[in-house]
Order: structure tokens, then C-alpha cells, then sequence
């Protein structure tokens, strides 16, 4: 039932964008220059509960628009409505709804969901990742230097050793390709499929690493924090990679040189 339940809701939220895709809607704004909200995040998240309380009422949510309720429940929903704010309010297909299904502290399904694509990932704890039902495998590099790249930097930049742009530059200077597609849960599900080696980011909240967290898990992937710990959703930084780079690009992001 929960599976079921995960892909209505993510089909209900991406309904909603796009049905708001590339038309008139408002816009405003969070902390930060250009950390937007847009009438399709909340229209989004609107459909993406109404699915998820009708089935299970009594479980816990914590969605970014509308913040953490107050049930006390061993399952909670971990909900981005539009991950990808940003591109979506410039008609920028890459975007997404990403939902995650956390029991007593561990996620255990996960859905990333671009309508404009076509491109719905899914896993459960244990059972792979899939990309519209075929499963999904992260890639073979074994050197930061041939490998493919993606990042992205947050809206509220911070001033410290070894941020965001310090090792952006480092692996650039190298030739490296970086990209920065603007969502979160997308680069992590294409991390998951191979298109990227690897993914780091400075500065992430729950709902964007919670599904494609266990999505890269699933596909044989490796995610910790920047110290190489086990990786906590609830902690800002992440490094997510296919396993066989990791170790280097840990070097990396904490100041070593390729």
C-alpha cells in the first residue's frame, strides 16, 4: 500500500506542474536573492497530502512549504512539491516532485518524479532503484579526473574553507565538467543511473536529499556526509558518488587537489 500510495501522490503534485508549466502564476520569494516559491509549489504540495491523508492520516509529514506536523507517528513523509523552484519559474524542464517514506528514522521509499521528461525513479530499502520500471545501475569510473560531475550552490552563500565555489574551482582548473541543473533530487537520481560519477553539494535540507538519497543507495551508489560518515538527511552537506570515487572526491571537497 505504500508504494501505491507514494506513486499517487507523485503523479497528483506533478499534475500540478504541469498544469502551471510555463503559464502566468505568482511568485515570491524566500531567504535568500532568487530562492523562490511559486503558486505550483503549493498547488503541488496541496495534492501531493491530500493523496498521502487520505490513505494515512495518522502518519507524520514534513513537506518545505508548509513545514513538519505534529502526529506522532513512525512514518514520515518527506516531501519537496517542486524540487527545483528556480528552473521551473523559468520554463526549465528540470524539475521534479521528490517524496520520501522515512520509518522509525530510516528512509525506505523514495520517488523523484520530472513529468516534463518522463522520468519517474523509484526505489525501496533493499529492492534496487528503478527508472520507469527498469532497473538502474551507477557508472563504473574510478578517477575524479575522467569522471562527469554535478553540483549545485545555495542561494544564501556561505563564507568558508572549502565552500562551494573554492571547490567548484579546484576540480575546473583541472578540466574537469561540472554541470548545475538546479535540482537537487534530479542529480542524484542521475547519479543513480550513471549519467553523473558524482555529486556534491554545501548546503541541502531534508526534502531535497531524501529520495534520491535512498535512489543512489539502491543503484549500488555511495552517499555520506563530507566526512565520510554515514549520511544523514537531516545535516546540510552531501557527497553522493558511484562508490569507486568516492574516497578521492572526499580528498577534494575538503581541500585536497586532484
Amino acid at each position: 500500500m505504500l508504494k501505491k500510495v507514494l506513486i499517487e501522490a507523485s503523479k497528483a503534485g506533478a499534475a500540478e506542474i504541469t498544469r502551471f508549466f510555463q503559464k502566468e502564476f505568482a511568485v515570491s520569494n524566500k531567504e535568500g536573492v532568487n530562492n523562490l516559491v511559486t503558486e505550483a509549489d503549493h498547488a503541488s504540495e496541496k495534492a501531493i497530502l491530500a493523496v498521502i491523508k487520505s490513505y494515512y492520516p495518522e502518519h507524520q509529514v514534513l513537506a518545505e512549504e508548509s513545514g513538519e506536523g505534529k502526529q506522532a507517528s513512525e512514518y514520515k513523509w518527506i516531501i519537496d512539491p517542486v524540487d527545483g523552484t528556480v528552473n521551473f519559474a523559468h520554463g526549465i524542464p528540470i524539475n521534479c516532485v521528490s517524496i520520501a517514506v522515512e520509518y522509525k528514522g530510516e528512509i525506505i521509499m523514495a520517488a523523484v518524479y520530472n513529468p516534463h521528461m518522463n522520468e519517474f525513479f523509484f526505489a525501496e530499502k533493499g529492492k534496487g532503484a528503478f527508472l520507469n520500471d527498469q532497473p538502474v545501475h551507477v557508472s563504473n569510473e574510478t578517477k575524479v579526473i575522467k569522471s562527469c560531475l554535478v553540483t549545485g550552490f545555495p542561494y544564501t552563500y556561505i563564507n568558508m574553507p572549502n565552500g562551494p565555489v573554492e571547490v567548484f574551482e579546484r576540480l575546473v582548473k583541472k578540466g574537469v565538467p561540472v554541470r548545475r541543473l538546479g535540482s537537487a533530487a534530479i542529480d542524484l537520481c542521475w547519479v543513480a543511473c550513471g549519467r553523473f560519477d558524482g555529486f556534491y553539494e554545501h548546503k541541502l535540507e531534508p526534502w531535497d536529499s531524501a529520495a534520491g538519497y535512498l535512489i543512489v543507495e539502491e543503484a549500488g551508489g555511495k552517499v555520506t556526509d563530507y566526512n565520510g560518515d554515514r549520511f544523514s538527511i537531516y545535516q546540510h552537506r552531501v557527497l553522493a558518488t558511484n562508490g569507486k570515487i568516492h574516497d578521492e572526491m572526499l580528498r577534494i571537497v575538503n581541500g585536497g587537489d586532484l
